[in-house]
């Protein structure tokens, strides 16, 4: 490879062919141009560092075309464009070989940077090949569930039970869950059950409401506080676990990277994510889980 980058930019809209080559070159990388899959193949004899592909084409789509380079080019990479509401063909193209996707209309810097990164993977990437969020989730028929109709003295002890260790996706759950699944009688997942739910659980309402200056200094008194704990599990023990659980959390597509994982979980103030494959749920990934593959990284 010279140290100019040849780009073979593939889509259908001629606008945007020619905007895009027009910054490109700006930004000094060698431009191909293809309207269609058919002229994306036959410009391959020209030899381009990297391929910047449009999903949705008439004709041979991108699923398609993606198919035929990487039969004729596998380690060519491949950088997937999706347009609005077009997100899930353009994961379901990374399992087919696509180095990464983008949104349609996409910035520019972001793109120049995924081509710079698809042209010098070989010379970055260690010995650990950076691995995608269902290689590191939690089955969810691993995680610990409970029906809707127990109690919340039941969730506890089931939630205990988690802790214990015990090998599941290469690597040991010795933290636990800290939470769990609540299901209905068809064994769909309802809603999520954490230990932060259950302390919330124990605050009695008065400790929220509003009280008088004076109440503000015995709240915290040693005295105000002296056997509340106790109590307060008492008074919840019979409740229906309904009462406490937290809606699911939000939703992350199995074959997403790790950072959009971590990216999500900041920006969504989550602590886990439910990941999905074709529709359904099949597991969940946890901070802790990005955690144990950070100490991966290291050690390989």
């Amino acid at each position: 490879m010279t140290d100019q980058i040849k780009v073979l930019m593939v889509d259908d809209e001629k606008r945007f062919r020619e905007t895009t080559r027009k910054i490109l070159e700006k930004k000094g990388f060698a431009v191909i141009l293809a309207e269609n899959g058919e002229q994306a193949l036959e410009k391959l004899e020209q030899q381009p560092d990297v391929v910047v592909l449009d999903i949705k084409m008439p004709g041979m789509d991108g699923h398609e075309t993606l198919s035929r380079i990487k039969k004729n080019k596998p380690v060519l990479p491949v950088i997937i464009l999706t347009g609005h509401g077009a997100r899930p063909s353009a994961r379901d193209a990374l399992v087919e070989g696509a180095f990464d996707y983008l949104n349609k209309p996409c910035d520019i810097g972001l793109l120049c940077a995924k081509i710079k990164e698809a042209c010098h993977l070989g010379d970055k990437l260690p010995a650990h090949k950076e691995r995608r969020v269902t290689a590191v989730m939690i089955p969810v028929t691993e995680y610990t569930r409970i029906s809707e109709t127990k109690t919340i003295q039941d969730a506890i002890l089931e939630l205990r039970t988690s802790f214990e260790t015990k090998m599941a996706t290469e690597h040991l759950m010795e933290t636990g869950h800290r939470s769990i699944l609540i299901v209905d009688r068809h064994d769909q997942i309802k809603g999520i059950l954490t230990i932060r739910d259950l302390l919330e659980m124990l605050m009695p309402p008065y400790l929220s409401a509003p009280k008088p200056f004076l109440a503000d200094s015995i709240e915290y008194s040693p005295m105000f506080w002296a056997g509340m704990f106790t109590q307060g599990i008492k008074e919840i023990k019979k409740k229906q676990i309904t009462e406490a659980m937290s809606p699911l959390p939000a939703f992350i597509d199995g074959n997403a990277n790790l950072m959009e994982a971590a990216y999500r979980m900041l920006n969504e103030n989550e602590r886990r994510l439910l990941v999905t494959a074709a529709g359904k749920i099949v597991g969940i990934i946890r901070e802790q889980d990005l955690f144990f593959e950070m100490e991966k990284i290291l050690k390989s």
